[in-house]
């Protein structure tokens, strides 16, 4: 054993069915070596195979796993947010639930956080084989370009794979916003960090299938970069100054051709260019603007950021009461 002390790991289930025995089976242990006090949270995302039957009867006889079950799909950022606000741990786990990330891994977290490290991050060295070159190309250099726009900087190829010490956990389970980017925050809180390498296999069922595809992925990235980077405001500054420098531009260059050359053409096909270049920008401008409003509206709604169904074997409740 490593510690007495209570650790919580978040998986979460979105068409896993194939995975949920497997990872169970792992992850318990896993934790057995590490801890007598755990608990398992997971977090079915109204999936819509046959995960729930499989969690409900793993929560029968294992009164160690809690399972909540949303009332419709809200995403993964949503149901580790939802796990983490269960959690009554001292350090809280997340984890993807189709084996992507080794539960073995989880004891090299511990030992980190024992050495005094707030928060354990999984650094992704080298990815399952087939996401392929693209894909995984792609990935590295959404985390260099994220990095490059925000004002805070994520650890290349980290994951939403880590362990957050309990005071981690409860200051990001306090801020309100809704529409969250979970790395994005880990980072924001600070503390003291760390990463641990690890080579991503492929997942134990239904392998190189992905729920994420291709405009998904794009969704994501626009909700990272928008949520930590004031950087498409300062463009539409630059943009705009850009703009006005070729009008100027453009100006002087018919002013001096009236004078210098005034036999010369007035070109048509000029003028629908300048209106088709300066109406392009305004609508990226337009675009960008809107994509703040869009998601200040969203906050404002106050809308909560999941809901949930029901929850099989409450912890958190359970130590409430016994507290009290």
């Amino acid at each position: 054993m490593l510690t007495q002390k209570k650790i919580s790991v978040i998986p979460i289930a979105y068409k896993d069915q194939g995975n949920i025995q497997e990872l169970y089976n792992r992850l318990t242990l896993s934790l057995k070596k590490i801890t007598p006090n755990y608990e398992i949270i997971y977090v079915n995302d109204s999936s819509p195979d046959g995960s729930q039957e499989i969690l409900k009867n793993l929560a029968k006889k294992d009164k160690k796993l809690t399972v909540l079950l949303h009332s419709r799909n809200f995403g993964a950022q949503s149901a580790f947010t939802s796990g983490m606000k269960q959690a009554i741990g001292q350090a809280v786990i997340l984890m993807d639930g189709d084996l992507q990330d080794p539960p073995e891994l989880i004891e090299k977290f511990v030992k980190e956080w024992l050495k005094g490290f707030d928060v354990v991050y999984g650094v992704r060295k080298k990815r399952e084989p087939s996401m392929g070159k693209v894909w995984e190309w792609a990935y590295h250099m959404f985390y260099v370009i994220f990095n490059k726009l925000s004002y805070v900087k994520v650890p290349l190829d980290a994951g939403d794979f880590s362990l957050m010490d309990r005071r981690v956990v409860d200051q990001i389970n306090s801020l309100p916003e809704k529409d969250r980017f979970l790395r994005g925050l880990r980072a924001w809180v600070g503390f003291r960090q760390t990463g641990i390498e690890y080579t991503r296999p492929e997942r134990f069922s239904g392998a190189g299938v992905s729920t994420n595809g291709i405009f998904k992925g794009l969704d994501w990235t626009r909700k990272a970069i928008f949520s930590f980077s004031y950087s498409p405001i300062e463009w539409v500054f630059y943009m705009a100054a850009f703009s006005v420098m070729v009008s100027v531009f453009a100006i002087l260059f018919y002013i001096l051709m009236y004078f210098y050359i005034p036999g010369a053409p007035q070109g048509f096909l000029t003028i629908l260019i300048s209106v088709l270049f300066l109406g392009s920008v305004q609508l990226v401008v337009l675009s960008i603007i809107c994509e703040y409003i869009r998601r200040i509206f969203e906050e404002v709604k106050s809308r909560p950021a999941s809901i949930i169904q029901e929850i099989i074997n409450d912890h958190k409740k359970g130590a409430k009461r016994s507290s009290s």
